[in-house]
């Protein structure tokens, strides 16, 4: 992580309106609705958008963002929906933890190529026995659409790199896809993304 990367999002955050808007990722939507409420996890959480809706749904949050606007703009959220969400504003590798969790949810998480390996270790070792990794994610198909995401092909994914970098999990589901984006301003339009659901036995 460099501070050119926390000036990128500080800048983002720092807009009136909220970048990737106020509703949740349709994926981690559709998936939290399958189990049972328990302990969730957001890393690179951004605004709060996630992190309030599993709030609304009776998960315990805990969630972590590089850039110090995302968290004021995440806890107006929180407010202005009546939830509560444990919020903190860290890098991924020096995010710690005492509590292990039920759910993490990586949605857009692309890290720094340099790091992205290492912190995807970091937070796999923050999930439970037993516990549910849902990912979203841009796809390195992505470079050919302008919808959104990094425009670095090594922050992109692709089938065999999640095999690889998640290989402590069991994955239940793993697809790239296309989809239509309708995420606030930046994840607009025609896109290719990588959904995983894998779980650590």
């Amino acid at each position: 992580m460099t501070d050119k990367t926390k000036e990128f999002w500080e800048d983002r955050y720092s807009e009136r309106e909220y970048a990737y808007g106020e509703q949740p990722n349709v994926f981690l939507q559709n998936e939290l609705k399958k189990l049972e409420p328990a302990s969730i996890f957001l890393p690179a959480e951004g605004e709060g958008r996630n992190a309030v809706f599993a709030s609304k749904q009776g998960w315990d949050v805990t969630a972590f963002d590089l850039s110090t606007m995302a968290k004021i703009k995440a806890l107006r959220l929180a407010q202005k929906n009546e939830v509560d969400i444990n919020f903190k504003v860290s890098s991924v590798l020096n995010f710690q933890s005492d509590r292990k969790f039920d759910v993490i949810a990586l949605i857009y998480a692309h890290f720094d190529a340099d790091i992205r390996i290492k912190s995807h270790q970091h937070l796999i070792n923050l999930l439970k026995p037993g516990g549910v990794l849902i990912f979203e994610a841009f796809s390195k198909k992505q470079l050919s659409y302008n919808s959104g995401g990094p425009k670095d092909l090594k922050m992109l994914f692709s089938i065999e790199e999640m095999k690889s970098e998640f290989s402590g999990l069991t994955i239940q589901y793993l697809e790239e896809l296309g989809i239509n984006q309708k995420e606030g301003e930046y994840h607009q339009g025609k896109s290719s993304v990588i959904r995983m659901v894998a779980k650590r036995i």
